[in-house]
């Protein structure tokens, strides 16, 4: 069974020959792959091959477009300075006055390098690697999109100040979130993947009246072209997991800071699976064989088996390659234990 089919059939609830194992790995990456950070981001043939090589090597069953925030922001019109092996930096916003949100407009995709580079990189995937492996394209989720173009603090302001400036930016960006989706599914992606960590900051009432609706919207939008979604919101997301779940998204990412997956097992439609929920730095970079294995063996017990191995969030660079060789063994021996 392959990597593809074993997500595919994961999800469906159908058999599969183990549990798949969906590591998020970026700047590790590209240290394991030997490649500065900077082309990690910006380089579409770099990225691929160093993701492949990487699940090659760690038995992952998925490769992704990961890298930064910021390729839709850029199209928005936020400025981006990109260091040669370190993260990228915003250079100030794009909304720095509410009345900014008027100008706001919906990128053209062709009109953005970024954008055509991420297209490129599923093209890459198809090219390289066909039906092998779970192709996972991405946009931002609307809340995280916007406090990317408008300082955080200010953003959260905009909830209680300007409620109908911020809907109407959060219109924009799920507008053009949708052609994004659509042309990565074309292009080849079996997932999209939906980043919006900050939410994991805001009430369960304000996730409901600003964000839950949006998401869902994207999640029908790209069932309805035939791919699967993955709702990624990293933090304490215990006050909305339930609401993450009501989108519909097929995979819904638990980070560490939730303390108790099981508590919501039975909110879980058939075809719905969670991922994580492994603590990326003090178990999967800093803990020992032991703790790897505790974790692992937790986190599939807690989701009574439906659950594609995974940390919460990325893995640091720093994590040795030993413990990724050992979390990779725990993954692919959880399902026989």
């Amino acid at each position: 069974m392959n990597s593809l089919q074993r997500t595919i059939n994961f999800i469906e609830n159908r058999e599969v020959d183990r549990v798949p194992f969906h590591p998020i790995l970026m700047q590790f990456t590209a240290k394991y792959a030997g490649v500065n950070y900077k082309d990690f981001c910006l380089d579409p043939e770099t990225k691929c091959k160093a993701n492949i090589k990487v699940a090659e090597a760690f038995g992952s069953d998925w490769v992704n477009v990961m890298s930064d925030p910021y390729a839709e922001a850029e199209a928005f019109g936020l400025k981006v300075e990109y260091p040669i092996n370190s993260l990228p930096i915003s250079k100030g916003y794009v909304i720095n006055d509410i009345a900014d949100v008027d100008k706001l407009t919906v990128p053209v995709i062709t009109e953005h390098e970024r954008l055509l580079a991420r297209i490129k990189e599923i093209e890459i995937y198809k090219e390289l690697v066909g039906n092998e492996y779970f192709i996972c394209g991405w946009v931002e989720g609307p809340l995280a999109e916007y406090c990317d173009i408008r300082d955080i603090s200010t953003a959260f302001l905009d909830f209680y100040h300007y409620p109908e400036k911020l809907e109407k930016a959060l219109d924009i960006i799920t507008e053009f979130s949708l052609e994004f989706i659509t042309e990565q599914v074309k292009a080849g992606a079996h997932c999209i993947g939906i980043g919006d960590a900050v939410c994991s900051q805001i009430s369960p009432d304000l996730y409901q009246q600003f964000v839950f609706e949006r998401e869902k919207q994207m999640v029908d939008h790209t069932h309805s072209l035939g791919a699967k979604v993955k709702l990624h919101i990293c933090g304490n997301t215990t006050a909305i997991l339930p609401d993450m779940i009501k989108t519909g998204s097929d995979i819904i990412d638990i980070d560490h800071l939730v303390t108790r997956m099981e508590d919501f097992n039975h909110l879980l439609s058939e075809h719905q699976v969670f991922s994580g929920n492994s603590d990326p730095v003090s178990i999967i970079q800093d803990g020992n064989r032991e703790a790897i294995h505790t974790s692992v063996y937790s986190c599939y017990k807690q989701t009574r088996g439906r659950g594609i191995v995974s940390a919460g969030c990325e893995i640091p660079a720093a994590t040795s390659f030993e413990n990724m060789q050992n979390y990779m063994k725990d993954a692919h021996e959880v399902l026989k234990k």
